[in-house]
């Protein structure tokens, strides 16, 4: 599993001026520990942290992450940002064959197991969760009918897109080892010519997605814990 946790966080300003957006707390715990609590509970083990801006605080305070049932690896992108395809690019030493790729802003509530599934089923380089979006949480930007991924843009769209990606993928290590290294390169663009020449897989999500990316997102996910943390205590009555 690869998380990008390596942004600027320009939208989350001044909060990500010395912090960076995965220590951001949300009902009372950093966002990452949160995110790592939910992949080790979907059978997550290992885990890479592609960082950058501030990524030296995220490994002081995560470690190795045993503490969190998970072991942590952290991949640098050293003194110019990589963009979120070079940062994997960089980190695949650190990664197998095949790997999920999650954003480090993202908190998704979806089984795992059954994506890993589709993915091997489908026998393509990639898969991208989607989710029908409706343009209600965000912009939606891919035309996803009858179970195929049939367009993905995030600056071109048309009134077809009513999916948006859901910010979980798979993908064959291959697909990132024919890019140069240190090269910026936006995971979007790789995605987007996969779809184009229909090497891209699709997995429909049901449940709704959250992140932090905003300050909406961060004060809509603190609620959904702390909405979820009282109905844990109304059970154990």
């Amino acid at each position: 599993m690869a998380i990008l946790a390596g942004g600027l966080a320009t939208r989350l300003r001044p909060l990500t001026e010395s912090i960076p957006k995965v220590l951001l707390e949300i009902a009372g715990k950093p966002f990452l520990e949160h995110q790592l609590a939910l992949l080790r509970d979907q059978g997550v083990q290992d885990v890479v942290l592609c960082v950058g801006f501030l990524g030296e605080s995220i490994r002081d305070r995560f470690g190795d992450g045993r503490d969190y049932g998970v072991k942590i690896q952290y991949s640098f992108d050293g003194p110019e940002l990589l963009g979120t395809g070079g940062a994997i690019r960089k980190a695949l030493p650190l990664l197998g064959k095949a790997f999920f790729v999650m954003y480090g802003d993202s908190y998704l509530r979806i089984e795992f197991s059954r994506v890993a599934n589709a993915f091997r089923r489908s026998g393509k380089p990639g898969l991208m969760t989607v989710f029908h979006n409706r343009g209600l949480w965000d912009t939606s930007n891919v035309f996803f009918a009858k179970g195929v991924i049939k367009r993905y843009d995030k600056k071109l769209r048309g009134p077809e897109m009513q999916h948006i990606d859901y910010g979980l993928s798979v993908f064959d290590a291959a697909v990132f080892a024919s890019f140069p290294p240190d090269q910026v390169l936006d995971l979007a663009q790789v995605m987007k010519s996969l779809v184009d020449r229909g090497d891209m897989a699709g997995f429909e999500a049901r449940e709704r997605f959250y992140e932090i990316g905003s300050h909406e997102g961060l004060q809509e996910l603190d609620e959904f814990f702390k909405i979820a943390s009282r109905n844990q205590k109304i059970l154990q009555l």
